[in-house]
């Protein structure tokens, strides 16, 4: 199997670091095959009852699209949790390659929009594994976080992310989207007609019960960074939110509420 080329580094670009697109054009005015040898690594990746096919970069200057352990271990988790999926509208923030969304949408039919940084390539890659594993593509949302977010009312019942707290110069921007999609969370009118029972749901955990009220953000987080994690979930609390460790790492997000 194959190995993609990484540079952490390059994950995220800062204004400092621009002299460095002249060593990274990805191959623009290069012939197509020529483009797909030298930027993108195709695998099959193993999920809970399917396998993947999933193009990968080798690299990226804006983001790597590799999948990482959270993927495949939030899958899981999700499959174990699957009634909390039914009949929300759910947003994926760092979907990288698109692949938890893939899965999600293949397995329960979810509502799903995928989003990352503000990148067309990042976007048409996601397009192109849609393709390959036989879906439609999925609505897309190109946003680099902290930046003025596309939609003005999120109607997102649910966020999810897996993975994504690898530089902590990010985590304000992190933070303050969460912020805005949480607190400006407007709910489709035709949910003023659904009972509360419909607005309130219990995520169901072997030996455990965690009841919620849309929206809020569940998050997987495999690669353990020390005490960086800590920081972010300390400015979570400092913004007005609410972290809940739930089980394997995954870690529910809301926002605070009285009483």
């Amino acid at each position: 199997m194959e190995t993609a080329l990484f540079s952490p580094s390059s994950l995220f670009r800062d204004g400092d670091d621009d002299d460095d697109d002249n060593n990274n054009d990805g191959g623009v005015g290069r012939g197509g095959e020529e483009l797909s040898q030298e930027l993108f690594v195709e695998r099959t990746h193993s999920f809970p009852g399917m396998d993947l096919l999933i193009r990968e970069f080798s690299f990226h200057h804006l983001n790597a699209n590799l999948l990482w352990p959270g993927t495949f271990s939030f899958a899981e988790w999700l499959l174990l949790n699957r009634i909390l999926l039914h009949g929300l509208r759910i947003l994926e923030l760092g979907s990288g390659t698109g692949a938890l969304a893939i899965f999600l949408r293949r397995s329960f039919g979810v509502d799903i929009t995928t989003s990352d940084f503000d990148d067309k390539e990042v976007e048409e890659n996601i397009a192109y594994n849609c393709r390959a594993n036989k879906l439609d593509v999925l609505p897309h949302i190109r946003h680099s976080w902290g930046d003025v977010f596309p939609a003005k009312e999120p109607n997102w019942d649910l966020i999810i992310a897996s993975d994504i707290l690898l530089y902590v110069k990010q985590y304000p921007n992190l933070i303050s989207t969460l912020c805005f999609l949480l607190n400006s969370y407007k709910p489709e009118q035709t949910e003023a007609l659904v009972g509360s029972d419909q607005i309130e749901r219990n995520i169901i955990i072997p030996g455990k019960q965690r009841q919620f009220k849309r929206p809020l953000f569940l998050m997987s987080w495999r690669r353990r960074i020390g005490k960086d994690e800590e920081l972010f979930f300390a400015g979570c609390e400092n913004a007005g939110l609410t972290v809940e460790h739930m089980e394997s790492r995954v870690y529910c997000i809301s926002p605070r509420r009285d009483g």
